[in-house]
């Protein structure tokens, strides 16, 4: 008996198309997740005007999951006793969280992380830094970590660091420390900062013993904003889940002193 052709297309529908979802679902398109590291200069732009709106609008561009911010202000004198933090956050609308390095003119001065993603622990970390003294100003060092979990329901930590600007040894020191801390766990980890390290000097030679790199070819420089002439600017990462797909120094040369650095990473359901 001859069947239908009307029917012979429904038979075929039937058993065809579920094949069609299975393929599609084990060739899932991966997801990506946007990073931004910015140092912000508590606020200050190259024009001497605090402007934390004109930050957010840099941030709000990139369109970013994970910030890490460096040099943020909260109570501070200068910048007009603002929480920069809640406020970035709140004009971002992105989660904000703060790490304090130090008390600074009746505020607090420091690194923050603002993400979109749910956020499971937080931790503020000291690093290893040289006392001040009358001869050489030095500042606390510290990172602060965050443990978020990504769509795919994977935890990945996200860190946000700031390394001493004018003493090398210290540099060095914060780069193991980091290593010692961070660079020893399996879990998926992303971290950023101003590292106040060239490429090829001995912190950024550190960091590449555990982590991979996540810079342009052209290691396009990140400072002073308004005519880079050096990359001191960072994002870091390990796991087997994540893959750079791009990297790029944005130009952006009158909202802060440094010029932001965005990554993109893919990752696939575990």
């Amino acid at each position: 008996m001859q069947i239908p052709n009307h029917r012979r297309l429904f038979f075929l529908l039937l058993f065809v198309l579920p094949l069609f979802t299975m393929l599609e679902v084990a060739g899932e398109e991966p997801r990506t997740l946007r990073v931004l590291c910015y140092n912000i200069h508590y606020g200050q732009g190259n024009d001497g005007e605090y402007n934390l709106q004109r930050l957010a609008n840099v941030i709000n561009a990139a369109k970013p999951d994970l910030v890490a911010l460096q040099e943020v202000d909260v109570g501070v004198k200068r910048s007009g006793r603002l929480h920069e933090v809640k406020i970035l956050g709140e004009l971002t609308n992105l989660k904000s969280h703060f790490g304090p390095t130090q008390h600074y003119e009746g505020g607090l001065f420091g690194n923050a992380v603002l993400t979109n993603l749910p956020v499971e622990s937080t931790l503020i970390q000291p690093l290893p830094y040289t006392e001040a003294t009358p001869e050489v100003t030095t500042y606390p060092r510290g990172a602060i970590s965050v443990v978020v979990t990504l769509p795919n329901g994977e935890r990945l930590n996200f860190i946000s660091t700031h390394f001493q600007h004018n003493v090398e040894a210290d540099r060095v020191a914060e780069a193991r420390a980091i290593n010692q801390l961070f660079g020893v766990d399996k879990m998926m980890t992303i971290l950023a900062g101003d590292m106040n390290a060239e490429p090829g000097s001995e912190p950024i030679r550190i960091l590449d013993e555990k982590w991979k790199n996540a810079i342009d070819a052209g290691a396009a420089p990140s400072a002073p904003s308004a005519n880079p002439r050096s990359r001191i600017d960072y994002i870091f990462y390990r796991g087997e889940s994540l893959k750079m797909i791009s990297s790029e120094v944005i130009a952006e040369p009158m909202a802060s002193d440094h010029c932001p650095v965005l990554a993109v990473f893919e990752f696939r359901n575990p």
